[in-house]
């Protein structure tokens, strides 16, 4: 059952699940490596929109921006 905070943060009729990926997904650690380059180059360039494009591209991948910010 979700909690009240969850149900107030969710557009209604959505319902929360797990990730479906496998631990171990190769394609979704391609994607995230290229993601981590990517934002670590825009980070040395010091470069806002390319750190929001990257940002953006990661919700569309559904990858959560900690997930390439974060040193491996």
């Amino acid at each position: 059952m979700a909690s009240v905070d969850q149900a107030i943060h969710q557009p209604a009729g959505t319902v929360r699940s797990a990730d479906p990926r496998p631990a171990s997904d190769p394609r979704h650690e391609a994607m995230v490596a290229s993601l981590r380059t990517r934002y670590a180059a825009a980070v040395e360039r010091q470069d806002a929109a390319a750190k929001q494009a990257l940002f953006q591209e990661g919700v569309y991948l559904g990858i959560l921006p900690q997930e390439f910010i974060d040193p491996a």
